[in-house]
């Protein structure tokens, strides 16, 4: 995770021209997966197309493939949620997957976090702009919220292994809460290598699940981490803590011999 940049400054906003590629129409499958809400994650993808090329959220290459390969990926993740509950993401960066999810599920409250300033701006002004009541903005580090912050879930996209994200996440979460790490295709080989840490994280059951095989290709491979139910000594911190020493008997004096 990128920490923050204190010399990172804006000289234009979201709704400020930019060259860039024309927004891709939106395919079929968006009106499945948004329904009523189309309108808005079309306008949303315009700010990617154009300010988010030229704030560097997104690379230009992108913009051809931003439906198919990131917004519709990251707004199927919504069939992972209970109504009514609230989500952070973290490392938000382009709204990907946060924004998406709030696009779809308003039921939900959703907190985006984001450490560097550029970032933190682009999506408070975009969060704006669609005008999304369910949607705050935090500038700052996952970490810096454990104690502070607390939701159902915790989702990632592309913010690092998953040893580390649980680290970030778990302490975020709820006592039976759910870390939803968006991974690749080498999802199953990560979590066999991670498994030790996630545990002494406080993750108690991990699995890789595939989400909206009938909606994208290929299907979104979630790494979905559930948070210990009791939330004490090293599950309640963002790295495991060394256990505590059993106290010792006292030993019996000895007395001196009778003389």
């Amino acid at each position: 995770m990128e920490h923050p940049d204190p010399t990172d400054s804006l000289s234009s906003t979201p709704s400020a021209s930019a060259a860039a590629v024309p927004a891709p129409p939106a395919p079929p499958a968006a009106a499945e997966i948004f329904g009523a809400a189309l309108p808005r994650a079309e306008r949303f993808v315009g700010h990617l197309a154009t300010t988010g090329i030229s704030w560097g959220l997104v690379g230009p290459r992108e913009v051809p493939r931003l439906w198919d390969r990131h917004v519709l990926n990251c707004a199927v993740v919504h069939q992972l949620l209970a109504p009514d509950t609230r989500v952070i993401d973290i490392g938000s960066g382009a709204g990907l997957p946060g924004l998406t999810i709030a696009l779809r599920r308003p039921d939900l409250q959703v907190l985006l976090v984001e450490p560097l300033l550029r970032r933190a701006t682009w999506l408070e002004q975009v969060v704006e702009d669609l005008e999304l009541t369910n949607v705050a903005v935090r500038r700052a580090r996952a970490e810096e919220l454990h104690g502070v912050e607390v939701a159902d879930y915790v989702t990632a996209r592309a913010v690092a292994s998953l040893d580390r994200l649980a680290g970030w996440a778990l302490p975020l979460l709820r006592p039976g809460g759910q870390l939803l790490a968006l991974k690749g295709r080498s999802a199953e080989e990560e979590v066999a290598r991670t498994q030790r840490a996630v545990t002494a994280a406080g993750g108690v059951g991990t699995e890789v699940i595939s989400v909206g095989e009938d909606l994208v290709d290929p299907p979104v491979t979630v790494v979905r981490v559930t948070a210990a139910s009791a939330r004490s000594g090293p599950a309640a911190t963002s790295s495991p803590q060394p256990p505590a020493r059993r106290g010792r008997r006292p030993r019996p004096t000895r007395r001196p011999p009778a003389g």
